[in-house]
């Protein structure tokens, strides 16, 4: 196997609540994630080449060491490949047959990755974080590495910590940092509309702006879990709410004019996706959703515009 393709899925947050902020400045939050039918495409291919070469789709992200892609794999390859070439030679000094071959075969050094774009980028639907998770996949795939789970978010979390969710997916609470995380059952099937305005937030500007301590409200996070395990949509889009909307609304009205289209045009609720600006809505009607998508783009509050639904792989 020279190549292969792997899709990243994207996610959003039904349910996030920051605790409080802790001494080293990380925020400790609980969260109910899911994984949604909207997804980027990485491709993997092997190269006699030393080295990563990544290439993309979208010429506003990087090619280099300061995409995430690229650090995950770069991360990958010091710590794995060396030991599969130390295994290798093992083989050759002891004699093995086909030695040579599999030496060959091992000296993976190099990965060609290619990108193709679909997930909207910085839009608080972990775009960037899903992509490296794939990379831990792709190359375990790949290299033949024999990562387990628990290997891949031990690397990954170094990296992002919304990377062990993504390598995870599904529905799940995250907890600590956002790395401490708990299987849930899927929730009932719905229509998302999913939109992201020509806006681009930053993460590190919401929480450094974020007064955790003096939040009047907070969203019910337990009692989502129940509605979840209880398979209540009504009782999920009843518990929805985001803390972290005090902020980015506050500084871009158009995510509340998003929101507000979306509950005009029949959404059981709708919400901010992770620090924003992405806002989704949820339906129970598909003709409600894809008529509230249509009026969203033609009033030009967003260019980027999906109708999809949870994704439980």
């Amino acid at each position: 196997m020279d190549s292969i393709e792997r899709k990243a899925y994207a996610k959003i947050n039904l349910g996030l609540d920051v605790i409080r902020r802790r001494p080293d400045g990380y925020h400790e939050v609980k969260m109910v994630m899911q994984t949604v039918d909207i997804w980027d495409l990485l491709t993997f291919r092997k190269t006699d080449k030393p080295g990563i070469y990544l290439k993309t789709d979208q010429k506003e992200l990087p090619e280099g060491k300061d995409n995430l892609i690229y650090k995950a794999a770069d991360a990958i390859l010091k710590e794995y490949m060396p030991k599969k070439r130390g295994e290798a030679a093992d083989r050759k000094s002891r004699g093995a047959e086909n030695a040579d071959i599999e030496i060959a075969g091992e000296g993976i050094t190099g990965v060609e990755i290619t990108l193709e774009k679909r997930i909207p980028i910085a839009a608080g639907m972990a775009g960037g974080s899903t992509d490296a998770a794939a990379v831990f996949y792709g190359l375990n795939e790949l290299f033949g590495l024999g990562m387990s789970l628990g290997d891949m978010q031990r690397i990954g979390v170094k990296l992002g910590a919304d990377i062990p969710y993504c390598l995870m997916g599904g529905t799940a609470l995250a907890e600590g940092i956002g790395e401490k995380l708990t299987a849930l059952t899927a929730p009932p099937e719905a229509h998302l509309v999913v939109a992201k305005p020509d806006i681009n937030v930053s993460t590190k500007f919401v929480y450094e702006n974020l007064h955790a301590d003096s939040l009047k409200e907070h969203p019910d996070i337990d009692g989502m879990i129940g509605a979840i395990r209880e398979g209540s949509l009504a009782g999920i889009t009843a518990r929805m709410g985001n803390v972290l909307e005090t902020v980015t609304v506050r500084e871009y009205p158009v995510i509340d004019q998003i929101k507000k289209a979306m509950m005009a045009g029949g959404a059981e609720n709708a919400l901010m996706s992770g620090s924003g600006p992405s806002v989704f809505g949820i339906f129970k009607e598909k003709e409600k959703a894809d008529g509230t998508a249509e009026r969203i783009r033609k009033a030009g509050l967003a260019e980027q515009v999906f109708v999809t639904g949870f994704y439980n792989n």
